[in-house]
């Protein structure tokens, strides 16, 4: 009997459990909101929005506000400094390091027991639980998982708490057992400089039965080419005969897939999108045929939902999880045992079921390029730009940026097509500084282009005049509030900016 087959029993009773999502989404809702409610009612925040006495789910919507980070900033400074009972009972010890908002480089996102145990390790048992269901044939425990993750961030720690990227938090917090079914070793998975450690992690693989992979499909593709040239192979199968599973989140896959098919041609290969975030674990890819994720409902998680068509109003309609309608576009909402209150993530998603409630992510409630991890948002494009007009004399009239993916040696870049007022005299300078201020702004976008390891410098195009308004009347939607998408995780609008500024030129 295989170690898979063995271990596959302790996943039975889960499996059993999740059929529960194709029926009881509300009630599993509602359940999550009064454990959440019962648990923090004698925090400062319980007390102050009458946790105690709030009974259902209309009670909860009148006394508590919807919040975005700046709303809840102040309490989870407090928090960081070793206040207790501030938004969930006791103290925090950890905080994961996300993208920041307008005033601040980086957010820290409250990471409690619970939190970890319910929100973010819940989602990686579901997710072999699911793909156990989905393979009954799978050997996946009888090598090892290749778990990609991130670093501590010592620069951030205050005396009472610590902080690290959401997967460094996961693997200093993990199970001790699971360590013997995972690679590399923790030393090396938490170093913070990616290039030592892409190659300590190559050199400790190479000779492992791998069978698993977990991470981020830009991050991993890093790895996995370096392991590839090491071994000296044509396909990572013929490194690690056993592989079977690649679990990745955190960017969309699609702009991936075909390089990962090109590295791995087994017919034995699956791939099982996941969507966990530094707020929590939300979805999993439950069929290998349906690209979109199933909710998961029962994580000590409760969702609501604002449609992105009154997003901007000053009172959006705000629904729960039965609101929701398929097709429609929605910002997500969130109350979390981390301590989160209707926090407005800032991701947005549409549900193609509600039995069970399953969906795909859309995008960002905001312009956006989150190609590889960077979240690269208006607000970083627009004080990036500032700097490097005052700096060099230039001036903008239009501008939009794209991904340009990565090639076949993991290479990779952000583009922009910038039509100017006025020249920079050395748009290379201009470049260089448009890319360092967005590095002091962004420790995201910081963190990929440490080294030029995942994310290369910049790309700037320049535009012919009013290239952007031509492109705009093509489409009728010159004038009016119709305004140029500034930034996108898609090429689509960039190509066709270029193949028209292209066309005019060679005129």
């Amino acid at each position: 009997m295989s170690l898979t087959s063995i271990a596959g029993k302790f996943f039975l009773p889960r499996q059993k459990e999740l059929e529960r999502h194709q029926k009881d989404g509300e009630a599993l809702q509602n359940e999550v909101l009064q454990y959440l409610l019962a648990r923090a009612k004698n925090t400062e925040y319980g007390r102050k929005h009458i946790f105690d006495i709030i009974k259902s789910y209309e009670g909860f919507v009148a006394n508590v506000p919807v919040n975005t980070y700046e709303e809840l900033k102040g309490d989870i400074d407090r928090m960081r400094h070793g206040e207790r009972d501030v938004l969930w009972p006791g103290s925090v010890k950890w905080y994961a390091k996300s993208s920041g908002t307008t005033n601040d480089k980086s957010k820290f996102i409250p990471v409690s027991h619970e939190g970890l145990q319910n929100l973010h390790y819940a989602g990686g048992k579901d997710a072999v639980a699911l793909y156990l269901r989905n393979n009954p044939r799978s050997r996946m425990f009888d090598g090892r998982g290749l778990i990609l993750g991130g670093s501590h961030s010592p620069n951030y720690n205050v005396s009472n708490s610590l902080v690290g990227d959401l997967s460094a938090i996961l693997i200093e917090n993990i199970n001790p057992l699971v360590n013997f079914v995972r690679v590399p070793k923790k030393s090396t998975a938490l170093l913070s400089d990616f290039e030592v450690k892409r190659e300590r992690i190559a050199h400790e693989v190479i000779g492992k039965n791998i069978t698993n992979l977990s991470g981020v499909p830009s991050w991993m593709l890093s790895v996995l080419t370096r392991v590839m040239e090491l071994s000296g192979k044509t396909h990572l199968e013929e490194v690690w005969p056993n592989i079977e599973v690649f679990f990745h989140g955190g960017v969309a896959f699609t702009p991936y897939r075909k390089q990962y098919e090109q590295l791995i041609t087994s017919s034995n290969m699956h791939y099982m999108e996941t969507y966990n975030a530094s707020e929590g674990f939300f979805g999993l890819q439950s069929e290998p045929d349906d690209p979109a994720m199933m909710l998961m409902l029962d994580y000590g998680v409760f969702y609501e939902f604002i449609p992105m068509d009154e997003f901007e109003n000053e009172n959006p309609t705000v629904v729960p999880l039965w609101g929701v309608e398929t097709g429609k576009n929605y910002a997500m909402v969130i109350s979390t045992s981390c301590g989160l209150w209707r926090y407005v993530i800032g991701d947005t998603i549409q549900f193609t079921s509600k039995n069970p409630y399953k969906f795909i992510i859309t995008g960002r409630t905001k312009y956006f390029i989150n190609a590889f991890g960077e979240e690269l948002i208006m607000d970083n494009a627009e004080k990036g730009l500032a700097y490097a007009c005052r700096e060099t004399g230039a001036e903008v009239l239009e501008y939009t940026a794209a991904p340009v993916f990565m090639d076949e040696q993991a290479k990779c870049r952000h583009q922009w097509l910038i039509e100017f007022a006025k020249a920079p005299d050395d748009m290379e300078k201009f470049a260089t500084l448009l890319d360092r201020k967005l590095q002091e702004i962004n420790s995201d976008y910081e963190a990929k282009r440490y080294k030029d390891i995942t994310l290369q410098h910049l790309e700037i195009s320049v535009a012919r005049k009013d290239l952007f308004n031509d492109w705009l009347k093509q489409k009728g939607k010159l004038g009016g509030q119709h305004k140029v998408p500034r930034l996108s995780n898609s090429r689509k609008n960039i190509d066709e900016l270029l193949a028209l500024n292209a066309k005019d030129i060679n005129i």
